[in-house]
């Protein structure tokens, strides 16, 4: 047995916490006698208080028989509970170098920017804003977001459109119930696109591919496809880094405009544009036909759980009632957290400084490619967590990240998110969470694999 003072729960919860679990684990059968609670103490390097309250404890529990003068003893019948490995547990692969993706750099989380926020969220927090209000969000950050998002993104909305969700998948989940609710039956999707497909099914909707070239979804197909409401990714489109060209950006207003139907518009890595200024949101040129969703998944952790969804007012009701089904909403302390970090300048600064370390790796990346693998070619704007990068014909896209996986370099082709559009052999390469020297070696090792493969 291990106590640690710096750990988690008091030390008495830790002594409690662990007999407990070896004697329904097993390793402490019933019969067995327990050391006195002076020498226990004395070998943990505790007070003997707190081994008389854990054997107490344990004893009212009916894991221990104590009687004065006498050592505990485990009691029988205690059902020990088998370590059962779960059914949709993988094993672990070995990841020296991890380049998939879409993740962010969890180390630079401002842990002190946001402990403030927390304070001051928790000071400012009247009594009755620690209840159930606020189920759709909070007045502060709606009003908040309200404001930057118009400020940033040239988003048109009133804080009242502002649904807080439980990060993008909530917001993306939202959406499809609420298309199905309206009446809409076929969804196009960007092919290819982030894998969605889930949310969209569960909904009953059915999935449309539409092809994405260098300009961005195609509108023509679009418009050809009888599909009645579209998912789109217009600042920079997962997973091949193209931006939807301004044509068509216009093109798609007008089929949006014309035939009434609805988008959702997901504006992922907005936030990342490395060469210039990223283009405003889709939502601001038609605001009563586009659903607008984002996320600080990106741009500060995934496990803040907090995202937005920015509908028409005449959704509005019709989102909140969907929202309801499955959420009372996300936490209301975290949310003026987030209200207050925005308010104060804390995220700009923040993107500021992360624009700053992601262009430099990107960078990197892009020198070491060009110096060691230089058949292949990298799609897409400077923009984002990953670089799409196409791969000297001939060579399967699979078989090289195979090939890095055994050698412990984490990569994703491009055919994991395709639906039926066909493609040269293609790898999305991650600089998010990877070092400049991990990123050297990393592609050391690619154009080794391309070098077998070609030969």
């Amino acid at each position: 047995m291990r106590l640690d003072r710096r750990g988690p729960g008091s030390l008495g919860s830790q002594l409690q916490g662990q007999l407990r679990q070896a004697i329904r684990g097993g390793s402490l059968k019933s019969g067995t006698r327990l050391p006195s609670t002076r020498a226990l103490a004395e070998a943990l390097g505790i007070s003997r208080p707190i081994v008389v309250d854990a054997y107490e404890q344990l004893a009212a529990e009916g894991y221990l028989q104590t009687r004065r003068g006498a050592r505990p003893t485990v009691c029988a019948l205690i059902p020990s509970i088998p370590q059962v490995e779960r059914a949709d547990a993988a094993p672990q692969a070995w990841i020296r170098f991890d380049l998939r993706p879409a993740m962010p750099d969890l180390s630079m989380f401002p842990r002190k920017s946001w402990l403030k926020s927390i304070r001051f969220a928790l000071d400012r927090m009247p009594h009755d804003a620690l209840g159930y209000d606020g189920r759709h969000g909070t007045e502060q950050l709606c009003r908040v977001l309200a404001d930057y998002l118009g400020r940033v993104r040239g988003v048109i909305a009133g804080s009242d459109q502002i649904i807080v969700t439980g990060g993008f998948a909530e917001a993306r989940a939202l959406a499809c119930a609420v298309l199905k609710a309206t009446g809409v039956a076929r969804l196009a999707v960007e092919d290819p696109s982030y894998r969605a497909w889930q949310s969209i099914d569960q909904a009953g909707l059915i999935r449309v591919p539409v092809p994405v070239d260098a300009e961005g979804i195609d509108v023509d197909v679009l418009a050809a496809s009888h599909a009645q409401a579209v998912f789109v990714t217009p600042a920079h489109q997962f997973p091949t880094g193209v931006v939807l060209a301004k044509e068509r950006r216009r093109k798609l207003i007008a089929w949006l405009q014309r035939t009434r139907s609805l988008a959702f518009e997901d504006d992922y890595d907005a936030e990342y544009r490395y060469d210039h200024a990223p283009v405003g949101a889709l939502q601001g040129l038609a605001p009563d036909r586009v659903m607008y969703a984002g996320t600080v998944s990106k741009t500060l952790a995934p496990a803040l759980r907090l995202g937005w969804l920015v509908v028409p007012r005449d959704l509005i009701e019709l989102v909140r009632s969907e929202q309801l089904r499955w959420s009372e909403g996300s936490p209301r302390i975290d949310q003026n957290a987030l209200a207050i970090f925005i308010e104060t300048g804390g995220y700009d600064r923040h993107l500021r400084r992360m624009r700053r370390i992601y262009r430099q790796r990107r960078d990197v990346l892009i020198r070491a490619l060009a110096k060691r693998v230089p058949g292949a070619r990298v799609d897409g704007i400077a923009a984002g967590l990953h670089a799409t990068v196409r791969l000297p014909d001939g060579l399967d896209e699979q078989s090289i990240r195979a090939d890095l996986a055994s050698r412990g370099i984490a990569v994703e082709e491009l055919g994991k998110y395709r639906m039926a559009a066909k493609a040269p052999p293609t790898l999305l390469l991650g600089y998010g969470r990877a070092s400049e020297s991990s990123l050297r070696a990393a592609v050391k090792i690619l154009a080794e694999a391309v070098a077998r493969r070609s030969s």
